[in-house]
């Protein structure tokens, strides 16, 4: 279900906006070459919140959702999705609880109604529910010993520690046990409102069809969910170094400061001018310094984190023990260097060439359509951004990558956090136990 279906530029799409009879909004691509049909969907908000005691309560109702509904236990529910080869996921993130979808045209139907118990008369039945949450138990003990999720975990409860965002999505080895199916239940009937939904679809359907089917799917969904919004926050601990000692070969490296959000004007030059530092590869400045001319790692790299009440640029790598002062210092430097300097007139023009080279890759299939449509739609980019998206690129002058890097670069705020055993680092404070 995943064939391709698009070729060319992304201004070769043709969004058409759909509402359904009873007035839900859905963006189409619609596209008959090939019977397959994607829909994916967000619940604005929804989940971002856990209650106290019992984080990780929508992640676990993401997982648990599809293992039975309406008439069907989960191996019955299960069965019908497989015989059918429909596709049905969820999935629960920071700032939204996500669907999605995927079918033959023949079995839409089908896939229809599936989605729409899962949605409207999930079981939880509690065999479901205890396999479900021992299979997230399981992995979180199992990432206790991995360097990586320490680093992740520590940063993020760093940063924000009176807030969601610092939390664990999956939630912990102690408040997962809270978690009884009667919370899933409650959950579904109060997060699950048509107001916080967003839809898009992608492949083989028509607009009148696509208007009926969203109405089959979500309609019986409470016209208002009860979601608490988030505060917006700004990350705490910039300027600290956190050292998680680990009896480990090496040392991971994660550091990072306040961004930009998507809706910020300075959002495309922010692209361009990570791509420079770390986004591109080994093609980028910290590539370049930290591996290429010194062997000190494998792999550094920078990216953006654009999320609904706050933003980071974060940077990250490993190196052996011995050597990550010393590949700390540089990513410091390289981090100040295009806070000063910016990028020159060939990296501006290698990363435009390739920032908008690239994107029409992601819209190669029904699949990647429906889920970039979907970013879109959340964003509020507007139906027309595909056709915009490379002319906001190309705007970018070296002026602007300077101008913005000066406004978020500053090695002196960095919130930095090592795991593992580094030589050359005096950390401001060391944590034993990460939960």
């Amino acid at each position: 279900m995943a064939l391709s279906l698009f070729v060319g530029p992304a201004h070769a799409i043709d969004i058409k906006k759909v509402v359904s009879p009873g007035g839900i909004e859905a963006w189409l691509v619609e596209d008959h070459k090939v019977p397959v049909l994607a829909v994916e969907w967000a619940f604005e908000g929804a989940g971002a919140n856990d209650p106290a005691g019992k984080e990780g309560l929508a992640n676990l109702a993401a997982h648990a959702l599809d293992e039975g509904a309406g008439p069907y236990d989960s191996q019955a529910f299960q069965t019908r999705l497989q015989d059918s080869a429909v596709s049905l996921s969820f999935n629960a993130g920071r700032d939204a609880f996500s669907g999605s979808l995927r079918t033959l045209t023949e079995h839409r139907d089908e896939a229809f109604d599936l989605a729409r118990l899962a949605m409207t008369e999930p079981r939880f039945d509690a065999d479901a529910v205890e396999r479900m949450r021992a299979g997230t138990l399981a992995g979180l003990k199992r990432e206790q010993g991995d360097p990586n999720y320490v680093a992740r975990r520590l940063f993020y409860s760093t940063a924000y520690p009176d807030h969601p965002y610092g939390g664990e999505v999956r939630g912990s080895l102690d408040s997962l046990p809270r978690i009884a199916p009667d919370d899933l239940r409650a959950f579904v009937k109060s997060q699950f409102g048509r107001d916080r939904l967003v839809v898009t679809a992608a492949g083989d359907i028509a607009p009148d069809d696509l208007g009926r089917a969203l109405d089959r799917l979500f309609g019986g969904l409470p016209a208002a969910a009860s979601v608490t919004a988030l505060p917006e926050v700004t990350p705490k601990g910039l300027g600290d170094t956190l050292l998680a000692p680990r009896p480990t070969a090496q040392t991971v490296i994660l550091m990072g400061q306040p961004g930009v959000k998507r809706a910020d004007p300075d959002w495309y030059a922010a692209t361009v001018m990570n791509y420079v530092l770390g986004g591109s590869g080994f093609g980028s400045r910290l590539m370049e310094e930290v591996r290429e001319k010194r062997g000190l790692s494998y792999g550094v790299y920078s990216y953006l984190v654009p999320m609904d009440r706050t933003a980071l640029v974060i940077a990250g790598g490993s190196t052996v023990n011995a050597k990550a002062g010393q590949a700390l210092e540089i990513m410091r430097a390289e981090w100040a260097r295009m806070a000063a300097d910016g990028v020159s007139d060939q990296e501006l023009a290698d990363a435009k060439t390739y920032l908008t080279g690239s994107f029409p890759l992601q819209l190669g299939s029904t699949p990647s359509i429906a889920k970039t449509l979907l970013q879109v739609r959340r964003d509020r980019l507007g139906i027309d951004y595909l056709d915009q998206r490379d002319r906001f690129i190309n705007a970018v002058t070296a002026d602007d990558v300077r101008r913005v890097a000066k406004r978020l670069l500053d090695p002196a705020r960095l919130l930095t956090v090592l795991v593992g055993r580094p030589d050359g680092v005096t950390p401001t404070r060391t944590i034993e136990d990460i939960r």
